[in-house]
């Protein structure tokens, strides 16, 4: 069975669920639910509309879809089976899973990154402009406060960069002891035995 998109939201359809529409044309749409359906016909921009996948893409919250990791476009040509190209491919899909991973998570500290600084700043403008509510025995120690929780950020900040060298030293390191080759010996007649390099 097939699992189609929503035309407005980008959530998944599956069989059974939701709503088609068949314009004059024979253009088919096809909704995930009749809010969908309803804003289509009020002739509604998806990119317009926070809760759609169309407006989190234009407005940089959400990953953007990656040409090197699409393999949906080949999924329909019958290919005969091989078992080299199974092997391969299944190795590829895990490197791509781990490729995946590993850029939303960057995705991820970048944007979070970027709120607690904001979020910095933010605290630091309010409090300048209203020092006069605080009381008089913490007017003088607003500043260090704020000092010491800026550099509580940036330590956060350099000890997660060091947490994602490590893994990436760690993965090397692993890539590179599978590279390592085999050795094996065989029976030469006349010579005795000899040493083979065999690749996994």
């Amino acid at each position: 069975m097939r699992i189609e998109t929503c035309y407005f939201c980008s959530q998944p359809c599956y069989p059974s669920k939701g709503i088609t529409f068949v314009r004059n044309d024979a253009k088919v749409f096809k909704f995930c639910r009749s809010k969908c359906h309803k804003n289509f016909k009020m002739k509604r921009n998806p990119r317009k509309l926070a809760w759609t996948k169309s407006f989190r893409r234009a407005h940089g919250q959400e990953m953007t879809v990656d040409s090197t990791l699409q393999f949906a476009q080949r999924r329909n040509i019958p290919v005969r089976y091989n078992r080299e190209l199974v092997a391969t491919t299944l190795s590829a899909m895990q490197r791509v899973s781990e490729i995946r991973a590993r850029r939303e998570r960057q995705f991820y500290k970048n944007r979070m990154r970027g709120n607690k600084a904001t979020q910095m700043e933010a605290d630091r403008k309010l409090v300048a402009e209203n020092q006069h509510l605080l009381p008089p025995q913490y007017r003088d120690q607003v500043q260090e406060v704020l000092d010491v929780e800026a550099q509580k950020v940036d330590m956060e900040l350099a000890e997660e960069e060091d947490l994602e060298v490590e893994e990436e030293e760690e993965r090397l390191k692993e890539e590179k002891s599978k590279l390592k080759t085999k050795r094996k010996q065989r029976l030469v007649r006349g010579e005795g035995v000899e040493e083979m390099d065999v690749d996994e």
